[in-house]
């Protein structure tokens, strides 16, 4: 037992997450793949439940990246998103980096239908898109909208964003949060279930009412959310 006052040991995974810092500073360069599990935890004399804590770790730093069909590699710097409220446009907009992927008439799910004051069981129009950088995807959308007029089976995803363009955007806000990557969520951004993503979800208002709501993931491992020129850190301070 500590004595009372003492700084608490720290846990062998955060142990081997230093260490392994400084075997990527000084040994691997970015895109080098790591030995596999086995041959780390032999390395460090660990065993391979506590590497793969350490491994995570390091992954939701933006250190490494696992990539199907490739393994544990070396992450290169995050890629910059700037999602600070002070820039206020609607999406689609001339240098919006977004690209359409496709759009579908669905039941929205409760909290969108709550948010947007719309029933659940009706359908409502979402544009999917996707951000890449580097020839990577970095990030997938889902945009549910109100557009005016309303929108019907004809309605194309250009058509759905040049509706919300001509009314006049009177806000949005953004909330970020950590989560996990669902299936649908690990095929679009080529990663495994389960791998750390920022989910950020974005309204926008005009009239004093909620007319689209953003659902977007990042990919943790390659991006940095920034809020005007003060990134999102999620480094351990």
């Amino acid at each position: 037992m500590s004595r009372r006052g003492a700084p608490p040991a720290e846990p062998k995974h955060w142990q081997l997450r230093n260490a392994l810092t400084d075997a990527l500073d000084a040994e691997f360069s970015v895109g080098q793949v790591l030995p596999d599990e086995r041959t780390l935890a032999a390395r460090f004399g660990v065993a391979r439940a506590t590497l793969r804590q350490a491994l995570d770790q390091l992954e939701l730093e933006g250190r490494l990246q696992r990539r199907r069909g490739v393994g544990t590699t070396v992450a290169p710097p995050r890629v910059g998103v700037d999602v600070s409220p002070a820039r206020q446009t609607w999406p689609g907009a001339e240098d919006d980096p977004w690209t359409v992927t496709g759009r579908a008439l669905v039941p929205p799910p409760p909290a969108v239908a709550h948010a947007l004051g719309v029933d659940p069981a009706g359908p409502l129009p979402v544009v999917l898109r996707d951000l890449v950088a580097d020839g990577q995807p970095v990030a997938m959308e889902r945009l549910y909208a109100l557009p005016t007029p309303p929108a019907d089976e004809t309605t194309t995803a250009d058509e759905l964003l040049a509706a919300l363009r001509r009314q006049p955007l009177e806000g949005q806000d953004r909330a970020v949060e950590l989560g996990s990557a669902d299936a649908e969520q690990a095929r679009g951004l080529d990663r495994l279930p389960g791998a750390p993503v920022l989910l950020v979800t974005t309204r926008y208002t005009t009239a004093g009412r909620v007319v689209a709501l953003s659902r977007a993931t990042y990919r943790a491992d390659t991006c940095r959310l920034t809020f005007g020129d003060q990134p999102l850190a999620l480094t351990p301070s």
